[in-house]
């Protein structure tokens, strides 16, 4: 069941569309489930189907379409890392390595801790600043180096 804050984000959120077109409003509701818990299970999809009116299997289809959802714990802070074609020419593909290294795991794990997660992300469209990442959907970080990451890390770390 959808918080009673998460109710209210979606219909501060509904009020921008018509009436007829809740569904909408369903990228935004995901947002707000990951925000609160971190990830979107499969019954957090059901609620928000349920509370926009929508087949479940549409609430899933555009959670599992984007990059930007979690569909399982990944740690406090999710780093993704684009593997593009722009970002992998300017060596996305040691940036991943660099960071698995770092962080002592894979594409797709969490650390043993529970800190970071790690996985890999579709175009960001900054590709003038690749290799690039995210940090849990919030901040954008470019022109990676193994010595910005070192840094990158270490302020995560203390949050």
């Amino acid at each position: 069941m959808l918080s009673e804050h998460i109710q209210q984000q979606i219909q501060r959120e509904l009020i921008k569309y018509p009436a007829e077109q809740k569904q909408s409003a369903v990228m935004s509701a995901l947002r707000f489930v990951q925000d609160e818990k971190g990830w979107i299970s499969t019954d957090d999809m059901a609620d928000v189907a349920a509370y926009l009116g929508m087949a479940p299997m549409a609430v899933h289809e555009v959670a599992t379409f984007y990059h930007m959802y979690n569909l399982k714990p990944m740690g406090k802070h999710t780093l993704t890392v684009c593997t593009n074609l722009s970002c992998t020419l300017c060596g996305a593909l040691d940036t991943v390595k660099y960071i698995e290294t770092k962080l002592g795991i894979g594409m797709g794990e969490v650390t043993a801790d529970g800190k970071f997660g790690l996985r890999e992300g579709e175009c960001m469209g900054a590709c003038i600043d690749a290799p690039l990442m995210t940090v849990s959907n919030r901040r954008l970080c470019g022109r990676l180096t193994p010595e910005k990451i070192d840094q990158i890390l270490a302020e995560l770390d203390k949050s």
